[in-house]
């Protein structure tokens, strides 16, 4: 049960909200993909897909199973057939609804503009097709959606993210590592598949990398940060900080997205900030 304390709009996370977010979604929603099976697209890589390439002159290290018998009739030298590779188009979105995620000086929590962001992902993804997952982390743990597709997907999703971030509003746990997610996403989206990362500036901690690192080696990994106005926008006049009888004064300064941009690129995870609730 949520204290009426905690309803208040950008607090309370609901997921009729998260629903409402389809509409926006669905204004950009692109052909579904002509594919054998959900969540498959071609990529433009040559592999060994489906989808025709190109027919071209045999050349030396081609695969001679390749060899076109109509084209290499019809020149008299031999040709081969490529293909593009297929890709996953999959999406798993992680939600942080730890307690560094749980404040806010805006008009909502730094949790709830990360669920927001994700579920119009989500609905992205569902607009396109996709195979779409999830894990929310709060000081309790992890929970999965596991992969599914279409509107019921994000119906489960979007009542997933409600119920878990009603739970961590009551957490007074510290919070936990991002590495327990990070491992079972390695498990949850297959090689070629998109994930996306919703958390804060500070929600990786030095162990939580290799993790993260083995996560990005075959799939496309981006951080999403939603930064808060005292993030973005400090006040230029020193501020009072109290532990106890001891107080000090203080100047906050920006957050330095530059520096976070370089430690993911080593990473091979890209960064996408957010400076207000849009998409």
């Amino acid at each position: 049960m949520v204290s009426a304390a905690l309803e208040a709009p950008g607090i309370r996370l609901h997921a009729a909200e998260l629903l409402a977010l389809r509409e926006g979604a669905l204004r950009t929603k692109r052909s579904q993909p002509a594919s054998r099976r959900p969540g498959a697209v071609p990529a433009k890589p040559p592999g060994a897909g489906m989808d025709l390439r190109e027919i071209r002159a045999f050349a030396e290290g081609d695969d001679a199973r390749r060899i076109d018998p109509s084209a290499t009739a019809r020149t008299g030298a031999p040709h081969i057939r490529s293909f593009h590779e297929d890709r996953d188009d999959t999406l798993l979105l992680i939600a942080d609804f730890r307690p560094p995620m749980l404040w806010g000086t805006g008009a909502t929590l730094r949790s709830v503009r990360a669920a927001r962001l994700a579920a119009r992902r989500g609905w992205q993804a569902v607009a396109r097709g996709a195979s779409l997952a999830v894990i929310s982390v709060t000081a309790h743990g992890i929970a999965v959606v596991p992969p599914g597709s279409g509107t019921p997907q994000m119906i489960r999703v979007s009542h997933m993210l409600a119920s878990r971030h009603d739970q961590a509003l009551h957490s007074g746990r510290e919070a936990s590592s991002l590495e327990e997610a990070l491992i079972h996403a390695a498990r949850l989206s297959p090689p070629g598949g998109e994930v996306i990362l919703a958390t804060g500036p500070e929600g990786l901690a030095t162990g939580d990398e290799p993790a993260l690192a083995r996560l990005a080696r075959r799939r496309r990994v981006r951080l999403l940060l939603p930064l808060d106005p005292l993030e973005t926008s400090p006040p230029a006049w020193p501020l009072p900080i109290r532990a106890g009888a001891l107080c000090r004064l203080a100047r906050l300064a920006p957050f330095d997205r530059a520096a976070l941009a370089q430690q993911l690129r080593a990473l091979n995870v890209s960064l996408e900030v957010v400076d207000d609730d849009a998409c």
